[in-house]
């Protein structure tokens, strides 16, 4: 059976040769050169390979257990694996220093998080979320709750939660039900159910703290009367917290992750930041995990096609419809049909260029961190797209790869149905796809005048005056019709407010593509003048993303342009089925 293994040879050709980070003049990359970023980055993937990958199959097929008294045990191996986390760093290596992080670029933390993702999603599920619960502790919080709470997550001491979603409001925050009384003290008494609470509770630490959104008394209506609370499992006297896992989701896939229904009941918790200002506190964390789901995606591309394309090479299936590599033999590899090999360029050209974006924009993210307003502004603006287009793309490439091994990818022997299964989820958590799309038209692309957006394109522009003409034609191409279908989109919009939902969702396809595209013309640029192996794998990719993804903007383009008349033409009562 094939497998996984951290992709460490692609990951430094990024980081040193496309992006340059030894180069860079962001504050804090200093401390990068060769020699480090090779080190951390082939530590990191030996841990991944080794540790966690072996994990992924017995997550899946044990799942987590909840027990009477409400706690829950994750799968075999899973403590093991957490307490060598902890014990060899690599959590805390882009973490704030100040509170015992190691103060390195986010951009290595990136790379451990598309690791961690393709070793064994289920476990990346629990410390996943660490880093946009502590950016969102040190934003919002009292010196009391970072000093008591922030050291003690980033060392993995203890882990945390976001517990937003309630039964009847999913991504409509705003119908939220969860109350929080002040008891006098300066705590709260926290009230209400929470579902869907990724790590709601586990035997990987000792203590939880979930940041839990809730209504403070005669609080405005909506998400304008929406609060921010820190409520731990364990209070500091050391007593157990008044709230508890009800029940365990049964779900399609991440089987290895414990989605929990959570009660509290008069649980005691703190208020982080203003009343009734938890959402924007709450963004902090969202921003961050909508990031680290388009990492999941491109993790679930990575892993399917490192099985599907080992799987090809050694199946033996037909016969070349051209020359064959050995007459004599029964049958060829099924790298010998130009549709399995489409299959496979597919999905490499994406997640190859796809991982070169998320790279790039955690660069980003790290001089938006020391003040940099501009890197911050592209930041927000391709966070929808990173979450959006990712996750559909990762998804898709799952099922691509499942596709090349026939058969035997509907059946758990090989792996690939797994990655399916655990793939789905992107989708549609920490705010559903269709929802990002909306955010990129309706929100970013208007913000300042467009001026983000065409401050993107011009970068694109830019990096294309390098590219030979086969990338650049269809480039220029793509990008235009992103332009077109923008403008379209937000004439439209004026007399018809539902044509920003309407095309949203193709424009975000659009801005994901170009993108992508993008990436690679920086990617053809780093291998220019090299004819070793692999430049020219490079080359041939890329101009298979040219040729055969690019075209796909028209299309895209076309649906934007349609509208939204036909769309919502049909009336509500007709989408029934009559009996």
């Amino acid at each position: 059976m094939t497998g996984w293994s951290a992709p460490t040879r692609e990951t430094l050709f990024v980081l040193n040769d496309v992006l340059g980070v030894t180069r860079s003049e962001i504050p804090g990359y200093d401390m990068l050169d060769e020699d480090t970023v090779q080190a951390v980055v082939e530590g990191m993937g030996r841990f991944c390979t080794e540790v966690l990958a072996p994990l992924n199959p017995v997550a899946d097929a044990q799942g987590c257990t909840r027990h009477g008294d409400g706690s829950v045990t994750t799968p075999d191996g899973f403590r093991q694996a957490y307490a060598q986390l902890i014990e060899s760093g690599w959590n805390t290596l882009a973490a704030d220093a100040r509170y015992g992080g190691q103060g390195m670029p986010h951009v290595l933390g990136t790379v451990f998080e598309e690791y961690m993702n393709s070793a064994c999603p289920g476990f990346m599920m629990y410390p996943g979320i660490v880093n946009g619960a502590t950016s969102t502790i040190i934003s919002a919080g009292s010196d009391h709750l970072k000093d008591t709470y922030v050291p003690k997550v980033i060392s993995g001491e203890w882990l945390a939660t976001m517990a937003l979603t309630e039964g009847h409001a999913g991504t409509d925050l705003g119908l939220m039900r969860t109350k929080a009384d002040p008891r006098g003290d300066g705590s709260y008494a926290i009230t209400g159910e929470k579902i869907f609470i990724s790590g709601g509770e586990h035997d990987l630490t000792e203590n939880i703290v979930h940041l839990v959104l809730a209504r403070l008394p005669d609080a405005p209506a909506g998400s304008r009367g929406i609060s921010l609370f820190l409520a731990p499992k364990v209070l500091p006297d050391g007593t157990r917290n008044a709230l508890g896992c009800a029940a365990i989701e049964h779900k399609m896939g991440l089987n290895g992750s414990a989605t929990c229904v959570m009660t509290f009941d008069g649980a005691t918790g703190w208020l982080l930041g203003e009343p009734n200002a938890g959402l924007a506190a709450m963004f902090i964390m969202m921003n961050a995990a909508r990031l680290g789901v388009g990492v999941q995606g491109l993790a679930n591309a990575e892993h399917a096609y490192q099985r599907a394309s080992a799987y090809a090479s050694e199946r033996k299936q037909g016969r070349a419809m051209g020359q064959r590599p050995d007459p004599a033999a029964a049958a060829d590899s099924l790298l010998v049909h130009p549709d399995v090999r489409r299959l496979l360029l597919d999905v490499r050209a994406f997640a190859e260029g796809f991982r070169a974006l998320v790279l790039w924009t955690a660069m980003q993210i790290d001089a938006a961190h020391h003040g940099d307003e501009e890197a911050d502004a592209l930041v927000s603006f391709l966070t929808p797209v990173i979450k959006a287009f990712g996750t559909d793309q990762g998804f898709a490439s799952a099922v691509a790869m499942q596709q090349v091994f026939g058969g035997h990818g509907y059946v758990k022997e090989w792996g690939v149905e797994q990655i399916v299964r655990d793939a789905r989820i992107g989708m549609i958590y920490e705010g559903a796809n269709g929802v990002q799309a909306l955010d990129l038209a309706g929100r970013k692309l208007a913000k300042d005048g467009g001026k983000v957006a065409m401050r993107f394109a011009a970068m694109v522009e830019a990096d294309l005056a390098d590219a030979p003409g086969w990338l650049a034609t269809p480039m220029r191409a793509a990008l235009a019709d992103s332009t077109a279908a923008a403008q379209a989109m937000l004439a439209q919009a004026a007399s018809d407010p539902d044509a920003l939902g309407a095309g949203s969702y193709a424009f975000m396809e659009l801005i994901g593509l170009v993108s992508v595209g993008w990436m690679w013309a920086k990617i053809v640029q780093a291998v220019d003048g090299r004819d070793d192996g692999f430049a020219q794998a490079k080359r041939v990719v890329a101009r298979h993303f040219a040729e055969r993804r690019l075209p796909d903007s028209m299309a895209l383009r076309c649906r934007v342009e349609a509208g939204a008349a036909n769309l919502m033409a049909m009336p509500a009562d007709m989408f029934l089925r009559e009996a």
